[in-house]
Order: C-alpha cells, then sequence, then structure tokens
C-alpha cells in the first residue's frame, strides 16, 4: 500500500470517528425517545426490548402536536420569506450598487449584530403589542425576525465575489437592476441561498421566548413553546420523564436534520468562472 493511500485510509477513519460522535446525541435521543424506561447506562445503548411510542402519545395527549407544528411552520416560513426576501434586496444593493452613505450604512449593519436580541427583547414587545397592536397575531410574532443581518451579511460577501463584468454587461444590454438580481445574481449564489434557508430555519424553529410572550394562546403557540410548557410542566409527572423529555427533543429536532439532509448537496461553490467571457 503506497503512504498516500495509507494516509487517505487515516483521514477517513478520523472523519468518521468523529461522525460518530458527533451523531451519538442524536442516537441516544432517538433511542431513549422509544424505550419504557431509558437510561444513560451502557448497557442500554442498544437496547433490544422494551420498544414503545407512548411518549409521544402523551404528548399528543397533552398539547395539539399538530397545530403546533403548523403554527411553527407559518412562523418558521414567515421569517424565512422576509429574511430571503429583504436579504437578497439589501445584500444586492450594497455589494453592487453605488449610493451615498453605503459604507455607513454596511457598518451599522454589522454593529447590528453585536447586539444581542435579549437586549431589545422587552422595547421589541412593547413596540409589538402596545404600539402596532399585534399582540395574539402569528404577524407580531414574525416581524421582529423578517429581516436577518447575517442573512444580509452573507448575501452581500457573494454579490461582491460576482465578476463584475456580468453586471456591467447586463447594464449594457438594457436589463434593470431587479432583472440582473432574479436573471443573473440569485441563480449563482445558491449555495449562499441553502445556507441563509438553513441558518434562519434552526432560529425561529427553536425558538420559544418571543413567541411564549407574544401570545398566551395555546392554539397559536408553536411547537417549541408547547414543548418546553410540556417538559417543565407535566413531564416530571408521566411515569416515564426520561422519555417525555426525550420524546419532545426528538419531534422538535426532526424537522431540522431532514432539512439538512435534504439541502446538504447544494453546500458547494457556484460555477460562476464560465459567466466571463476570456
Amino acid at each position: 500500500m503506497s503512504r498516500g493511500s495509507r494516509f487517505g485510509w487515516v483521514r477517513y477513519v478520523l472523519l468518521g470517528a468523529a461522525a460518530l460522535v458527533f451523531a451519538f446525541p442524536f442516537y441516544f435521543m432517538l433511542v431513549g425517545a422509544f424505550q419504557e424506561n431509558p437510561t444513560n447506562s451502557p448497557d442500554r445503548l442498544l437496547p433490544t426490548s422494551g420498544w414503545t411510542t407512548q411518549n409521544f402519545t402523551n404528548i399528543d395527549s397533552r398539547i395539539d402536536l399538530v397545530g403546533s407544528l403548523l403554527n411553527s411552520l407559518v412562523f418558521t416560513l414567515g421569517v424565512l420569506l422576509g429574511t430571503v426576501v429583504f436579504g437578497l434586496l439589501a445584500g444586492y444593493a450594497l455589494a453592487r450598487l453605488d449610493f451615498r452613505g453605503r459604507g455607513v450604512v454596511w457598518v451599522l449593519m454589522l454593529l447590528v449584530q453585536m447586539v444581542p436580541f435579549q437586549l431589545l427583547m422587552i422595547p421589541l414587545y412593547v413596540q409589538i403589542t402596545r404600539g402596532y397592536g399585534l399582540g395574539d397575531t402569528y404577524l407580531g410574532m414574525i416581524l421582529p425576525f423578517a429581516i436577518n443581518t447575517t442573512a444580509v451579511f452573507i448575501f452581500t460577501q457573494f454579490f461582491r465575489a460576482l465578476p463584475r463584468e456580468m453586471f456591467e454587461a447586463a447594464r449594457i444590454d438594457g436589463a434593470g437592476e431587479l432583472g440582473i438580481l432574479t436573471r443573473i445574481a440569485v441563480p449563482l449564489v445558491r449555495p449562499a441561498l441553502v445556507t441563509v434557508i438553513l441558518v434562519t430555519f434552526i432560529g425561529p424553529w427553536n425558538e420559544f421566548l418571543w413567541p411564549f410572550l407574544i401570545t398566551k394562546d395555546a392554539s397559536m403557540q408553536p411547537l417549541a413553546v408547547s414543548l418546553a410548557n410540556y417538559i417543565s410542566n407535566v413531564a416530571q409527572s408521566t411515569a416515564n420523564p426520561n422519555g417525555a423529555i426525550l420524546a419532545g427533543a426528538t419531534t422538535l429536532a426532526f424537522p431540522v436534520v431532514v432539512l439538512f439532509c435534504v439541502f446538504q448537496r447544494y453546500f458547494k461553490a457556484a460555477d460562476i468562472g464560465a459567466a466571463v467571457k476570456g
């Protein structure tokens, strides 16, 4: 065996071991969610009996699991729509349009990223509920997350990496800025678009504090809020509290894992060199 092949096998072994380490918490969570009496002892890492769906049944009997899931979808998809639309427009403007104060806007956007959302939560709550009267509404939950500075930063950096000649040629051919954005720029920054979707999806999907502040109506609360209430108030009173907690965590994590598995193949560099002659 050549030296290069030997080091190649070592690399794959190390990467496989690292993958197992990162995947083990998900495996433990999934196995524990379906066990009658989950435990962290080593002899139960490969259980051969005691499988049950009762933990999920207990959750559904205490909360409206389907309704909470639909609320999470409405909340998350609304945030995704705002993030992608405003992020694309703002990122393109900062990267490819010349206007007075562009540098100031860029610096202010970077400064906003340094401010924790928790610091703004109380003023936003007062503004959304008292100023706009959007308490107990989906719009009240979506509005504070509709513009994401991280998404603007990602799109700006990707648009700056595109060859300037493409935009100049399109303008010479008479294309407007919106046409250049939708027909030329967006197809070439698909990796950035997928990155923004995944990063943005995780945030609102797991967010429970802000929706809990906006609405106390159980019929409007997203899945994260309903599961947090269930785990903190009900799970400990069940016959299998560990199973109830792990089942709730599995229910919340499963859509994120599926989304990542579906879109991970798009994490590759865009072929932008072929768009420019010579």
